[in-house]
């Protein structure tokens, strides 16, 4: 189960730099590969806005 990001993200970048499998691209919101997801929870762990949830 991968964890998703919602419209409310900011692109603040905090949560790249916590992606140990670098599963999260760069946008306008930012965007998390399921197929590459471990379902870690480090990015929402580190999400200032809280918009980083799982699927």
């Amino acid at each position: 189960m991968a964890y998703v990001i919602s419209d409310e993200c900011i692109a603040c970048g905090t949560c790249i730099d916590e992606c140990p499998v670098e599963a999260i691209s760069e946008g306008d919101i930012y965007v998390i590969d399921p197929e590459i997801c471990t379902d870690c929870g480090s990015c929402a762990e580190v999400c200032p806005v809280e918009c980083i949830s799982p699927e």
